[in-house]
C-alpha cells in the first residue's frame, strides 16, 4: 500500500506580491510598483512511497525539499497537483512549529497526541517514555515559549517519534540538537522503520541519511533528478558537477571577510589528474575586511558516501593573526585516502562568529585501482612486523 502519493505537484511563489491593504499602501507611499517575479519551488513532482519504506531526500539549498515536506504536512498547499498521506502522520519540520507557545510541555504532549488521533489513555501509557527520551522533565510544567531551541526540539521529536505514527516526517531541523541527541533520534527513526512505519527524512548529513534510508530522491531546481537506491543517489549527487580543481566560493561572508577561492592540486601545482597514491594540497584564499581576534580556517573532506574523512583546523597546528587584506592557507593531505569522489568544505570564523561556512565548495576525484580499495574510507598501508619464533608452534 502506498502511504505517500504525490501527483504532478507544483508550487509557485510570487515575489513582490502585495497580499494585504497595508502592503499596498506602503508600496503607494514608496511611489513605485514593486516588480512581481514568479519562483517555482516545485515543478510536476510525481512520487509514491510505500508502507514501511524509509526514503531520504537530497539536494542543494533551494532545491524544493522543505517545500515538498510542507505540502505533505499540509502546512502549505500546492499551486497545482495533489499530495496525499494515508494513516496517522507525525512530523518535525521547523523549530517553533507544532506546539502552542503558551502551553506547558506537558500540555503540548497531550495536545499533539489528540491532534494525531490518540486517546488520552494511549498517551498516558507512552508519556514517561516521551519525557525520558526528551530529557526535559525538569521543565515539563514551563510554557514552551521559554524553552531554548534545543529543548524545544528534544520534546517535539520525542512526541513525534513516540506517538506511534504510520508516517514520520523529519526535516534537517535535527542539526539544532547536540551529537548525542542526534544519535538518539537516528536510532529512534531506525526503530520506526524496523517496526514497519514509513519514514520521510531530509538531511544534508548524507552519512546519516545513508544509514537510515534504503531509497533516496534527488531534487534539483524543483524537479526530481533521480530516484533509486540510496548509495547510488548519494554518489550521483556528490559527483555531479565535477568540472575542475578550482572553484570560486559563493558570494557570502560577513563584514569581517569572505572566502575567495578554493583549489585542490598535486604538490607540484600542476593541473593534471589527482591520484590516491600521491599527496595532494588544498588551498584556500580569503580576504579579511575587518581584523578579528582568533580568526581561523578549517577544511573538511567528505567522500562519495557522505562520510566525513577529514576535518582540520589551522589553529590546531599554529596560531595566526590575519590583518586586513588577502591571504592564502594550504593544507597538505598525505596519500591515505581511498580512491573516489570527494567534496571540500571550508569554514572561516572565530570561536564566537561564523564569517563564512561553505559545506560543499569544490568536488574532485582521486583516481586509483578499483580492485584494491573497494568500500574503504582510508588506505593507511601500515607496516607488518614479521619474525620467526623458535620451538614448537603453539596449539
Amino acid at each position: 500500500m502506498d502511504r505517500v502519493q504525490v501527483d504532478r505537484v507544483s508550487k509557485r511563489y510570487v515575489l513582490g506580491e502585495q497580499r494585504n491593504l497595508r502592503e499596498s499602501l506602503a508600496a503607494a507611499v514608496r511611489q513605485h510598483r514593486q516588480e512581481r517575479r514568479e519562483l517555482w519551488s516545485l515543478r510536476d513532482v510525481d512520487l509514491t512511497v510505500g508502507d514501511g519504506e524509509a526514503v531520504g531526500f537530497v539536494g542543494r539549498n533551494g532545491a524544493g525539499k522543505s517545500t515538498l515536506l510542507k505540502i505533505l504536512m499540509r502546512i502549505t498547499t500546492p499551486t497545482r497537483g495533489e499530495a496525499r498521506m494515508r494513516g496517522r502522520v507525525a512530523g518535525l519540520l521547523e523549530v517553533g512549529t507544532g506546539f502552542h507557545p503558551e502551553l506547558t510541555g506537558r500540555e503540548n504532549v497531550f495536545l499533539n497526541a489528540a491532534v494525531l488521533g490518540m486517546s488520552r489513555a494511549d498517551t498516558v501509557r507512552r508519556f514517561d517514555e516521551i519525557v525520558d527520551f526528551s530529557g526535559v522533565e525538569q521543565f515539563l510544567d514551563t510554557p514552551v515559549k521559554r524553552y531554548s531551541s534545543g529543548m524545544y526540539l528534544r520534546l517535539a521529536f520525542a512526541v513525534a517519534a513516540h506517538l506511534e505514527p504510520d508516517v514520520l516526517v523529519v526535516d534537517e531541523v535535527l542539526a539544532v540538537g547536540d551529537a548525542e541527541f542526534q544519535r538518539k533520534c537516528m536510532n529512534r527513526m531506525s526503530e520506526a522503520g524496523a517496526e514497519g512505519r514509513t519514514v520521510i527524512f531530509v538531511s544534508h548529513d548524507l552519512a546519516a541519511l545513508s544509514r537510515l534510508c534504503s531509497r533516496a530522491v534527488w531534487l534539483e531546481a524543483g524537479v526530481i533528478r533521480d530516484d533509486g537506491p540510496t548509495a547510488s543517489i548519494v554518489r550521483g549527487y556528490l559527483t555531479s558537477g565535477f568540472a575542475g580543481s578550482t572553484a570560486n566560493a559563493p558570494r557570502g561572508g560577513s563584514a569581517a571577510g569572505h572566502i575567495l577561492q578554493v583549489r585542490v592540486e598535486p604538490l607540484d601545482g600542476s593541473s593534471r589528474p589527482l591520484f590516491r597514491d600521491e599527496p595532494i594540497r588544498i588551498v584556500v584564499q580569503f580576504e579579511v575586511l575587518e581584523e578579528r581576534l582568533g580568526l581561523d580556517v578549517a577544511v573538511s573532506l567528505t567522500n562519495h558516501r557522505g562520510i566525513g574523512v577529514l576535518d582540520e583546523t589551522l589553529s590546531h597546528v599554529q596560531t595566526n593573526q590575519f590583518p586586513v587584506g588577502k591571504h592564502e592557507v594550504a593544507l597538505e593531505v598525505p596519500p591515505v585516502l581511498a580512491h573516489g569522489d570527494y567534496t571540500i568544505g571550508v569554514w572561516l570564523g572565530t570561536p564566537h562568529e561564523d564569517v563564512q561556512h561553505e559545506r560543499s565548495v569544490l568536488r574532485f576525484t582521486l583516481h586509483g585501482e578499483e580492485s584494491v580499495q573497494r568500500d574503504r574510507v582510508v588506505v593507511l598501508g601500515l607496516p607488518f612486523r614479521v619474525r620467526q619464533l623458535d620451538g614448537e608452534p603453539s596449539s
